[in-house]
């Protein structure tokens, strides 16, 4: 396997990007922060890409940030948030902009900023081998990379709480019984699983998605009056698509839709 630390798998109207330290547990450092900052701006790019996946190589999907780049030399502090600003925040705010569905499949320990990207993605899949869990409080810091925001809309304050501040594992299993993550499957299913849903993406009507995922990413942050009020905006521009026009066709001629995600 080459040793670059994010493989891309360019397939038809999806991609799969595979986190690819696998005997560091693909913790991020540096190089595969800029490797995976290109994979994402290239898919972003690319008018044929209507789905991505992110996933692990090895035994593990990410393990968060590799200490070794963060490790205090005597008398010495680290600024930590630096690598927020510069890696960490624009990643999660590119995938939850991104104008077409993300899919994290999970297939091993997610731990610390690595299980927060998993999460900001739209579509979470795990194995039942997968361990989510929220490392920070074992060496004194905050969960980040959108933890905080992120946790306690999925699954409440108190759970968010427990994980957070206990930094206990959480199975694929029980993430999926928390609304955690969308499903969890069995290990030799897993791939099979999340290519299932990115070919269904590949062919589903784009910018129908990117519209209902604007939507979504806006209701954490707006009262009722404001959500409907946005409703109506997108939804205008939903009738406009040309997959609008050929879900209705198709609805009323009963066959399959051609959908072609054009704008």
């Amino acid at each position: 396997m080459s040793d670059a630390p994010i493989l891309v798998d360019k397939r038809n109207g999806y991609r799969v990007v595979t986190l690819n330290r696998p005997d560091k547990l693909n913790a991020f450092n540096d190089a595969m922060h800029a490797a995976l900052h290109d994979a994402v701006a290239d898919a972003e790019a690319d008018e044929t890409c209507r789905a991505l996946m992110i996933t692990g190589a090895g035994r593990a999907f990410c393990a968060g940030q590799d200490l070794n780049d963060r490790l205090p030399k005597d008398g010495e502090t680290v600024v930590l948030g630096e690598t927020l600003e510069k890696y960490y925040n624009p990643l999660v705010r590119k995938l939850r902009e991104l104008p077409f569905p993300v899919i994290a499949a999970v297939n091993g320990v997610a731990a610390g900023a690595g299980c927060n990207v998993a999460l900001a993605c739209d579509i979470v899949v795990a194995a039942q081998s997968a361990r989510f869990v929220q490392s920070f409080a074992r060496i004194g810091i905050i969960p980040d990379a959108g933890g905080t925001w992120i946790l306690p809309r999925l699954i409440g304050d108190a759970r968010a709480r427990g994980l957070a501040l206990l930094a206990q594992e959480l199975t694929g299993e029980k993430a999926s019984e928390w609304g955690l993550i969308w499903r969890c499957f069995p290990d030799r299913l897993l791939v099979y699983e999340a290519t299932r849903i990115c070919e269904h993406f590949a062919t589903a009507p784009t910018q129908g998605l990117a519209l209902i995922k604007r939507a979504l990413n806006a209701s954490a942050g707006n009262t009722l009056t404001q959500q409907l009020d946005l409703e109506r905006e997108l939804q205008r521009a939903a009738g406009e698509t040309p997959d609008y026009a050929e879900g209705v066709r198709a609805f009323m001629e009963k066959r399959k839709p051609n959908f072609t995600g054009r704008k």
